[in-house]
């Protein structure tokens, strides 16, 4: 290692040479060949993710625990950190290590110490390969050829990593998310109170609601009677959206299904329940070992009057990544087949042909199509005039041509201000003549007053969530809105006790 040993950083040296800069002449000021000083040693292990029993073949993955060493004389160059993925695509090395000292044993000292102090997991390393090298007899001589490796057998014996730490919080959290099999069976003590149930009246069958209208009338119809509508309409996400935000998606059927009935009954006026898409395929199946249909079918049986809406990610669908068409498509019927009424589509950069697909799909069935804008920027900043009002328009316009039963607006930051909100609503309704349905998350705390402020402008449907799971990340607060609005033209006609004993059940659940 030149610099180490001599002071002289060859990498900004290069950079000021190409600038046309004089070796020897200001800044770089480097003395001449036999001028140089050199002072002790350096040695430099360069820690890479390859496994040298296979013939140093490189892993990838996920650092599950990435922990460093430090010290006089231990330079670091790297930039690796817990929870990193590694891709198989790019270059193995991980950081490099430099240890100096006065002699070569001393160097050869501290570079050892410093490999044993790395703690890496969830990944192959060349570690203890480092480690048999500066630690080998000849390594020491500072004799050694390029012949060495295949000359020396002996250092590619490795010893077994115990990895004592991560097996240990790895069987601790399994027992704590499944359970311990040996003690199956026995009783547990309640170590919280159980949720309160929310009052119901059993066998009442529920008030007819959206599902039933949609039904009897068709899309078409439907979103005209949803046009006519003075009130405000309200879409309901805590079966869906709201504990995807708050609580990473982890809400299981069972607890959705303990409200369900009172919701049926109790909220027969909500338009929609956001209950499916999104993230609940990836975390039912993922982590909490559900099947994500029965979910769809159990609570349609459980809520038969309103109508359910799910997110479809245009030609992602439900997962990760694009998917052929006629996976996207077959999905798409089946999912109206098992119960779904109202389809989001949305594209995180607006793109309206991985929408097509999606769409069409949702045409040939009962269900209704309800392709989403994406919001950005603020259209009322004359600064920012990329995504102004025209650009939505614009972007609206399209999708009605495409065949648009509702418009969405989709507000995933929360970044559409009050007065932004009722801007662009009453533009919207005004050019396309649509239905439009305002979806936001109360990130900047603020969007609460935007729902209000869209009322205002006209708008027919909002998105929001009972109180326990509202706020921050989630949608602004239901019961708050419903409350605001109450004896204006835009009651929506919601029963506030209603909301309230929801809310107690969820905030026991969270």
């Amino acid at each position: 290692m030149t610099e180490e040993i001599t002071g002289i950083d060859i990498v900004r040296a290069q950079i000021l040479i190409a600038q046309g800069f004089k070796l020897h002449e200001k800044p770089l000021l480097i003395p001449k060949q036999d001028a140089i000083q050199r002072n002790g040693f350096a040695i430099q292990c360069r820690i890479t993710t390859e496994d040298p029993s296979d013939n140093f073949s490189p892993d990838y993955g996920r650092l599950q625990t990435y922990r460093s060493a430090a010290g006089f004389g231990i330079r670091l160059d790297g930039a690796a950190y817990t929870s990193a993925v590694l891709s198989p695509f790019y270059d193995s090395l991980l950081v490099k290590l430099t240890a100096w000292a006065s002699t070569l044993a001393g160097a050869v000292r501290r570079a050892d110490r410093a490999l044993r102090e790395f703690r890496i997991r969830g990944v192959q390393t060349n570690i203890q390969f480092l480690q048999n090298v500066v630690n080998h007899p000849l390594f020491l001589t500072g004799e050694i050829t390029t012949g060495f490796l295949e000359d020396t057998p002996e250092l590619f014996k490795f010893r077994r990593a115990r990895d004592r730490a991560n097996r240990l919080l790895s069987y601790i959290g399994d027992t704590i998310v499944n359970g311990n099999p040996t003690v199956a069976g026995r009783p547990r003590p309640e170590r919280f109170e159980p949720p309160p149930t929310v009052p119901v009246e059993l066998g009442r069958t529920p008030e007819p609601g959206t599902r039933q209208l949609l039904l009897e009338r068709g899309p078409e119809a439907f979103c005209e009677w949803v046009r006519a509508q003075r009130r405000l309409l309200i879409t309901d996400t805590t079966f869906r959206d709201s504990h995807q935000s708050l609580l990473a998606t982890r809400v299981r059927t069972h607890d959705l299904l303990a409200t369900a009935p009172a919701v049926a009954q109790r909220l027969p006026g909500i338009f929609s329940l956001e209950m499916w898409g999104g993230a609940t395929f990836d975390s039912e199946l993922r982590f909490l070992f559900e099947d994500p249909w029965d979910r769809l079918r159990a609570i349609r049986r459980a809520v038969p009057n309103i109508c359910f809406q799910m997110l479809l990610r245009a030609s992602n669908a439900v997962g990760y990544t694009s998917y052929p068409d006629n996976v996207v498509r077959e999905f798409t019927i089946e999912s109206s087949r098992q119960g779904i009424d109202v389809f989001r589509i949305f594209d995180s950069l607006n793109d309206m042909r991985n929408m097509r697909v999606a769409m069409e799909a949702v045409r040939d069935t009962p269900s209704i199509c309800e392709p989403a804008i994406c919001y950005t920027g603020d259209i009322r900043d004359p600064l920012r005039p990329k995504y102004s009002i025209n650009y939505y328009v614009k972007l609206a316009r399209e999708l009605t041509r495409m065949g648009a039963h509702i418009l969405a607006i989709k507000d995933m930051a929360g970044l559409c201000r009050p007065y932004a909100a009722y801007d662009l609503i009453r533009v919207l309704r005004a050019e396309i003549g649509l239905p439009v349905h305002f979806h936001t998350h109360d990130s900047s705390g603020i969007s609460g007053a935007s729902l209000v402020k869209a009322s205002e402008a006209g708008v027919d449907i909002v998105d929001a969530a009972v109180a326990a799971v509202s706020g921050s990340t989630s949608q602004p607060n239901l019961n708050t809105l419903v409350g605001t609005l109450a004896g204006t033209d835009r009651d929506t006609g919601l029963d506030s006790e209603a909301l309230g004993d929801c809310s107690l059940f969820w905030e026991t659940v969270r």
